[in-house]
């Protein structure tokens, strides 16, 4: 009797939990974390940029690369930045980049840290950075 009893207070006590994270989740997509999109215009520049670190020269090259995280989302002209690796060739970086319009994202290119970090690359990279420049596209607005 005791079992199921902490059995019952269990589950109200679970139930009671995932029930707040529900609610949570709900608000935050109403008014939180998913609202970031809306400040993302349509035909704003995206950048997909990928580097492969010479074989031997993972870790140098990782080591070299997350301080760009931090660096490049302190620029009040980056809107978004992500720094990925894959998990089945560890070496092999994808950037993921949104600035307003191409003129923020070459001044970005120009800031001493981003010229520092290239200068590096042919020592540690294997073919130099890969880069394809797009455009954000949004649903039309009614």
């Amino acid at each position: 009797m005791i079992r199921t009893l902490r059995l019952q207070i269990s589950a109200i006590l679970l139930g009671g939990l995932l029930a707040g994270t529900v609610l949570q989740t709900e608000a935050l997509a109403q008014e939180g974390l998913g609202q970031g999109y809306a400040k993302i215009a349509s035909g704003a520049y995206s950048v997909v940029a990928e580097v492969q670190a010479k074989p031997g020269k993972e870790a140098e090259l990782r080591a070299i690369t997350l301080p760009l995280i931090d660096l490049v989302r302190s620029d009040p002209a980056n809107l978004v930045y992500f720094l990925q690796e894959s998990r089945e060739t560890p070496g092999h970086f994808i950037f993921y980049e949104i600035f307003a319009n191409e003129t923020d994202f070459e001044a970005h290119n120009a800031m001493p840290y981003v010229k520092e970090w290239f200068a590096k690359l042919p020592e540690l990279a294997d073919g130099g950075v890969k880069v394809m420049r797009m455009q954000i596209l949004a649903p039309a607005s009614d």
